[in-house]
């Protein structure tokens, strides 16, 4: 199910409304059934599979407390692992080593004729595997006792928001929730809605019109060169930011409605001065639980090699981040981009480079012309990064990425080749009857978006509340209208819907 569907739109506020209706001790029922049925209007089988990973960390997690012997926890973790773990390779990423595999074996004349499955990925699966399994872990670790009352867990790891596209929660702060008396509260209500409404409008108005400009290019990528690549891959990094926040933003908007509170996934990562802070402004709970249950364990297991086994400890999260993305090389490659980054920061920082070219007391004397240079340079660096996830396959990554610079002079191939291309783009505008006004909207909604990021949504809404209520409802009132006028009102599933 869609957050941006009809059946969304009928499906919440029965939910809504019955949660606030019934007693509390009830609603954790009402809640489990939602979040299934939520689930099961997509594929009704592959519930099988949320509700065995459930199973299995729920008995893993109370066998674990049990015992004190280290050993047998240890074999619950690897049971709690291996079947998550398990699921996730066979449906995600069995036919991407079986292909390589067989690739490999066929060039030394050494067939596996081992065939492709036909097997739909199941949703939401990269997502609820992560949340699911740092119970275990936090478990084994004793950060936490386990959950007892399995309906309780079960909605830990479906709770609907965001069982789809995260935020990825940790028990720690999840679970407590569904156990506090809550109380219907007016402020929650207006403060959620108001939260899922900026979610609509980033993902209807901006993410999905800025989707049907960037598929003109990235669709058949060998037509284009140059500028014609450089801007689409601009927009398509702000397509990506508003569809994946979207979903973040109504995901908590719509659980504080009800009284939850979800974990800030995004926070303003246009502003980031490095990839180091990117990673800790974007899809927050994801690179958050890599640092935890990845990065941490492989840094102090690698911390006899010193700075190298940090160097590796990264390039190694980094690699796995990009594969949890997807079942490519093309996402294996956008990990490594962002490794190089770190670790080529790191290198700077650590043998003074920055000092050696002046940049340093560059930075010292003019810091806000720095600070405007890092930003600017991040994000050129994310923006070619992610040309290896918008791309259709590596091969064209790889051709969008070599051709970006080609064609960028003022010689007169070079302006032969941009009209040619101009030309070429029109003809297909023309076809999707796509007007360059569409273009020019979507860069005035940009602007808007990063506006309202740079001042900060909280600062906007504390300074509307200073104004009458009456006032209020008018500005809600346009920017309602703005939604529906210029939406994009085709049933766009989200960039993260099916991880």
């Amino acid at each position: 199910m869609l957050f941006n569907s009809l059946h969304f739109l009928f499906f919440f506020p029965i939910v809504f409304l019955i949660y606030y209706l019934i007693p509390n001790k009830y609603r954790w029922i009402l809640l489990l059934t939602a979040s299934y049925y939520f689930y099961m209007s997509w594929k009704p089988e592959y519930v099988v599979l949320l509700l065995l990973s459930t199973t299995i960390d729920y008995l893993a997690a109370l066998y674990m407390a049990k015992t004190d012997d280290l050993k047998k926890r240890k074999k619950l973790l690897y049971m709690s692992l291996t079947g998550n773990l398990g699921m996730l390779f066979f449906f995600k990423y069995f036919n991407f080593f079986n292909q390589n595999i067989n690739l490999i074996l066929h060039n030394i004349n050494k067939d596996m004729g081992i065939p492709e499955l036909n097997i739909l990925l199941p949703l939401g699966i990269s997502f609820y595997t992560f949340q699911s399994l740092s119970y275990t872990i936090d478990v084994y670790r004793g950060e936490r006792e386990p959950e007892k009352h399995f309906g309780i867990f079960a909605l830990y790891v479906s709770f609907f928001p965001q069982l789809v596209a995260g935020p990825i929660e940790r028990s720690t702060h999840l679970l407590p929730q569904f156990k506090k008396k809550i109380s219907f509260k007016y402020s929650n209500v207006v403060d959620g809605a108001k939260t899922a409404a900026w979610g609509f409008f980033k993902k209807i108005v901006i993410a999905d019109r800025l989707g049907i400009i960037v598929e003109q290019v990235y669709n058949r990528p060998h037509e284009f060169t140059g500028y014609f690549l450089i801007v689409p891959t601009i927009l398509f990094y702000f397509q990506l930011y508003c569809d994946f926040s979207a979903y973040s933003d109504i995901a908590i908007g719509i659980a504080r409605m009800m009284g939850f509170d979800l974990i800030k996934n995004f926070d303003r990562p246009f502003f980031s001065k490095s990839v180091s802070e990117f990673w800790r402004r974007w899809h927050i709970s994801l690179s958050s639980w890599l640092y935890d249950y990845l990065y941490t364990p492989l840094a102090i297991n690698f911390r006899y090699f010193g700075k190298i086994g940090i160097g590796l400890a990264v390039l190694i999260t980094f690699l796995l981040s990009g594969l949890w993305h997807g079942a490519s090389w093309k996402f294996v490659i956008m990990g490594l981009f962002h490794a190089i980054y770190i670790i080529s920061a790191y290198i700077f920082k650590r043998y003074g480079i920055w000092e050696k070219l002046h940049l340093k007391q560059i930075s010292q004397k003019l810091p806000n012309i720095s600070s405007v240079f890092n930003i600017l340079t991040t994000f050129i660096l994310c923006s070619y990064s992610f040309i290896f996830f918008r791309a259709s396959s590596t091969s064209e990554a790889i051709y969008i990425a070599k051709n970006i610079f080609v064609n960028l002079g003022l010689s007169v191939n070079a302006k032969n080749s941009m009209r040619f291309q101009l030309n070429r783009l029109g003809d297909s505008m023309k076809v999707y009857d796509i007007k360059y006004y569409s273009l020019y909207l979507s860069i005035a909604f940009i602007l808007l978006l990063i506006i309202v990021e740079y001042i900060g949504a909280d600062k906007i809404k504390a300074f509307l509340k200073r104004f009458p209520i009456f006032f209020r409802f008018i500005i809600y009132y346009i920017f309602f209208m703005i939604i529906v006028l210029f939406g994009v009102f085709e049933g766009s599933r989200f960039i993260y819907f099916q991880f």
